[in-house]
C-alpha cells in the first residue's frame, strides 16, 4: 500500500509541476487549495506554491531540470506525507489528478481583445502572458550639437 501511495504522491508532484508552467496555473492553484484546505493553512499553502511555481519559472528560463527536478521532489515527499496520515486523501487526490487531466486536454476558446490607446505608438506593442528572450534594440540617439563656444570660453 506504501509503494501506490508513493506512486499516487509522485504522479501528483509530477503533474503540479507540469502545470506550473502552463496558463491554468491561476485555476490550478485554486483547486490545490481546495484539496489541501483542512489539511494545512491556506495562506501558507499560497505562500508555498507561489514560491515553488517562482522556482520552476526561473529554472525553465535558466534550463535548469535539477532545480525543477528538487521542487517537484519538495512535493513529492509533502504529497506522500500527507496521504501516509490520512489514507482517505488518496481519493480525493486522485479525483482531483483525474479532473486536472481531462481539463487540460479539453480545448479552450478564449478571446483575445487587444485596445492600444494614448495617441501615436512609435515601438512595438506586445501583449502576452509571459515573454522570456525578447529583446528590443532601439537607433542610437542623434548626436549632440555642438554649441557656439563663445569668447570668454576660449583659453
Amino acid at each position: 500500500m506504501e509503494a501506490e501511495l508513493a506512486a499516487l504522491a509522485g504522479s501528483g508532484a509530477a503533474t503540479l509541476i507540469g502545470l506550473m508552467v502552463t496558463d491554468s496555473w491561476t485555476q490550478v492553484k485554486e483547486r490545490l487549495t481546495r484539496f489541501f484546505v483542512g489539511k494545512h493553512a491556506a495562506e501558507d499553502l499560497l505562500l508555498d506554491l507561489e514560491i515553488s511555481r517562482g522556482e520552476v519559472m526561473a529554472a525553465c528560463d535558466a534550463g535548469d531540470g535539477g532545480m525543477a527536478a528538487d521542487v517537484e521532489a519538495q512535493w513529492r515527499l509533502r504529497l506522500r506525507r500527507l496521504l501516509l496520515s490520512d489514507p482517505v486523501t488518496a481519493a480525493e487526490l486522485l479525483r482531483l489528478l483525474g479532473a486536472l487531466d481531462s481539463e487540460l486536454r479539453s480545448p479552450r476558446t478564449n478571446t483575445v481583445r487587444n485596445v492600444v490607446s494614448g495617441g501615436v505608438q512609435f515601438g512595438p506593442v506586445i501583449q502576452s502572458g509571459r515573454i522570456s528572450g525578447l529583446a528590443f534594440h532601439t537607433p542610437p540617439a542623434p548626436p549632440l550639437k555642438e554649441h557656439a563656444i563663445h569668447p570668454e570660453e576660449k583659453g
